[in-house]
């Protein structure tokens, strides 16, 4: 037998476990992002204290997610290809993890009555939102060097599961150490705020920024430290951005060829915009509709989390068990029925017609029933987040072709993120026009159904070649 049919016949050898746990910590690294800035704390945050009104502070808040999603989806596939050629993806995510770095830290700014909170307040959300969503891009690229393909389930929704508890961590230890009730002074372990932190100017929930910066920078690390790379290809960065583009244009003129591949890409693309949105306006929509402050929605995000972190991991079991497709689609099935729930309710009733009384200061946390029902509501969201991601991104590397992978998890951001200004935009208009958030959130239920019926006749035995 020849040295080349000896390569061919040599089995793939996938890298320790301490590689692979090292790579897990990052979904933890990055989760505080999404948990303690564009959900729980900062956002609601935004829309209370900074912005003129609940509506404005959401319409804001959505423009600017809407503009972070533009960027990302033109450029995620023409930096995927580029890394693909260039073979090592650690020096993209440590780049796109500054800027993640960065905007975060920007918000501690963001000082209430200061004419610039507005401004620094969403410039440092866009900087750190296209941060975190390139780092996380290129990170997904690593994942079929670490595990065999049965074995991809589990390692998304493991990564998944981790990341929630370390969005758990950071949101537990903001609650508890951080961020005081304005009115109290207090943090919700009844103790005023640690690091000399001043309620009355909400320095706790604008520490939300910088604790992220330091959190990401902290944990990122064993990724860096012990898991392999790829091998550098020799190429220059300048070769590698020249054909890019073409090899872009090539490779989207390739999916009609590709017909599992590129329905799924345009599913994903149109439900997980529904999904980023859903989590984007959730915080704002409870704020202006029930009047939570930082310690309703930090409780609120507690439990969440701890529902997302369950699901999650079984969502990565379940995949492994009976595939990523049905996962996906039970998962958005649950979401129709959270987002209708939600546009149901208001502060003095369920159902949309069902009167229900509405909460009195001094009740205590989620004394009334249109509460509570969006917080079962909020959980049932949590619990089916997790796997819907985490089956998306294990669907992804079973489809994407081998040698390619970086190019086509480029191809999977921009399917997340192509639309993903249009369904922010979209219900910034919604909220605007009509003056109302729950305006605002019913375009998402078209988003999810549409979503639901590409991905129904997806064929996922076709792998590309």
């Amino acid at each position: 037998m020849n040295s080349a049919s000896s390569a061919a016949a040599r089995p793939v050898s996938y890298p320790p476990r301490r590689a692979v746990t090292a790579w897990l910590f990052f979904d933890w690294a990055a989760q505080p992002f999404f948990t303690l800035i564009t959900t729980f704390v900062f956002a609601p945050f935004f829309a209370s204290e900074l912005a003129r009104d609940a509506a404005a502070g959401q319409a804001l808040w959505g423009y600017a997610t809407g503009f972070a999603g533009l960027c990302i989806a033109l450029l995620s596939p023409l930096l995927g290809g580029i890394a693909d050629r260039t073979g090592p993806r650690k020096p993209w995510i440590a780049a796109f993890g500054a800027l993640l770095v960065l905007g975060s830290a920007l918000l501690w700014f963001a000082v209430p009555g200061a004419t610039t909170a507005v401004p620094i307040a969403l410039a440092g959300f866009v900087i750190a939102t296209i941060g975190a969503e390139f780092a996380t891009t290129f990170n997904n690229a690593m994942m079929t060097r670490l595990v065999p393909p049965e074995r991809l389930g589990w390692l998304s929704g493991t990564g998944w599961a981790i990341g929630y508890l370390g969005g758990l961590l950071s949101l537990a230890i903001t609650l508890g150490l951080l961020a005081a009730d304005p009115h109290t002074g207090k943090t919700l372990a009844g103790i005023t705020p640690i690091l000399g932190l001043d309620a009355a100017t909400r320095e706790g929930d604008r520490f939300s920024g910088p604790l992220t910066a330091l959190w990401f920078i902290v944990f990122v690390a064993p990724m860096f430290l012990f898991t392999p790379d790829a091998e550098p290809t020799g190429m220059r960065l300048s070769q590698a951005a020249q054909g890019g583009l073409g090899r872009l244009k090539a490779t989207l003129a390739e999916l009609p060829k590709l017909p599992a591949l590129g329905r799924f890409l345009l599913a994903n693309m149109i439900y997980q915009d529904a999904l980023v949105a859903l989590f984007a306006f959730g915080g704002i929509y409870a704020a202006g509709v029930f009047g939570w402050q930082t310690i309703e929605l930090g409780v609120f995000g507690i439990l969440l989390t701890v529902t997302g972190t369950l699901g999650a991991w079984l969502g990565g079991k379940l995949d492994d068990a009976i595939g990523g497709k049905p996962v996906v689609l039970g998962s958005i099935a649950c979401l129709l029925f959270a987002c209708l729930g939600i546009l149901s309710l208001a502060a003095d009733h369920v159902l949309f017609v069902v009167p229900a009384a509405p909460a009195v200061p001094g009740d205590g946390l989620f004394a009334s029933v249109p509460e509570r029902v969006y917080l079962g509501l909020g959980l049932l969201i949590g619990l089916v987040a997790g796997p819907l991601q985490a089956a998306s991104r294990s669907l992804m590397a079973r489809l994407a072709p081998a040698g390619r992978i970086g190019e086509f998890f480029g191809l999977f951001a921009l399917s997340g993120k192509v639309t993903s200004f249009m369904g922010p935009t979209l219900v910034a208009l919604a909220t605007s026009f009509f003056a109302s958030q729950r305006a605002g959130l019913a375009v998402l239920i078209v988003f999810f159904l549409a979503g639901a019926a590409l991905l129904a006749g997806v064929n996922v035995k076709q792998r590309a070649g």
